[in-house]
C-alpha cells in the first residue's frame, strides 16, 4: 500500500488511530447486532453471489454476511494494514485490497456493494469519486449504512475536527444515478433493547 494519501482523512485511518479503532470495535455483542441488521437488509435481495465492503476494518460485517450467505464470494477494501491483515482470516478465498477507497480500481463487478460507517469519514470533496466507484462496481445492489442528516454537517469526532461528516448519502446516490431504486431503509437506535447499533440508518438500493 502506498504511503501517499490525498486527504487528511485517509492518513488518519491508516495511522495509529485506525489501529486503536480495531480494539474498540470488536465484540460478540456487535456481531450479534450485525447479524440482526444484515438479516433485515439481505431479505430484500436475491441471487447474491459476490460482495465487496469498502472500508471493511477487521471484517465484523463480512463475517455475518458469510454466515447468512454461505457460498458468497467475499471482497474487501481496507486502508489500515493491521485491519487488512486480520481480514484474511475470515475466509481462505477472501480478496483483500489494502489501500484507500480513493485509490481502488477494478474491472470486477459485485452483486452487493456496501459501506458501513465509512462514507461519514470520507472528505466531502471526494464523495462523488466514491459514489462513481460504488455505482461502477455494483452489479445489482448498493447499500449504505451511515449516520444520516438531511443536510451536510461536520461533527467533532473524539476530539478531532473534519473527521466525521453526516448527510443524506442515499439521497445523493438516488439524485446522481437515475436508474437506482430505493428498495428499503431502516434505523437502528443505540438504545435498542436487544440489537443496538450506533444510531445508524441503512438504505438498500437496486440498479434497474
Amino acid at each position: 500500500m502506498s504511503n501517499f494519501f490525498k486527504t487528511e482523512q485517509e492518513k488518519f485511518w491508516a495511522s495509529n488511530f485506525g489501529d486503536e479503532y480495531i480494539d474498540r470495535n470488536k465484540s460478540e455483542k456487535l456481531i450479534a447486532s450485525n447479524f440482526s441488521l444484515f438479516s433485515k437488509i439481505l431479505k430484500n435481495t436475491k441471487n447474491i453471489n459476490s460482495v465487496i465492503e469498502l472500508g471493511a476494518n477487521i471484517g465484523l460485517n463480512l463475517q455475518v454476511i458469510k454466515q447468512l450467505c454461505s457460498n458468497i464470494n467475499l471482497n474487501a477494501v481496507e486502508i489500515n494494514k493491521q485491519a487488512a491483515d486480520k481480514l484474511k482470516f475470515i475466509d481462505n478465498n477472501i480478496k483483500v485490497y489494502n489501500q484507500s477507497i480513493l485509490d481502488f480500481k477494478t474491472d470486477e463487478k459485485y452483486d452487493f456493494v456496501f459501506t458501513k460507517g465509512v462514507l461519514i469519514h470520507i472528505n466531502p470533496a471526494e464523495l462523488n469519486t466514491v459514489y462513481d466507484l460504488i455505482y461502477k462496481i455494483s452489479n445489482k445492489y448498493i447499500c449504505v449504512i451511515e449516520y444520516y442528516n438531511p443536510t451536510p454537517v461536520h461533527i467533532n469526532y473524539r476530539g478531532y475536527s473534519d473527521r466525521l461528516f453526516k448527510r443524506d448519502f442515499a439521497g445523493e446516490f438516488l439524485d446522481k444515478f437515475k436508474n437506482l431504486n430505493l428498495l428499503d431503509y431502516g434505523f437502528i437506535y443505540h438504545r435498542d433493547n436487544v440489537f443496538a447499533q450506533d444510531d445508524i440508518t441503512w438504505f438498500l438500493m437496486e440498479k434497474e
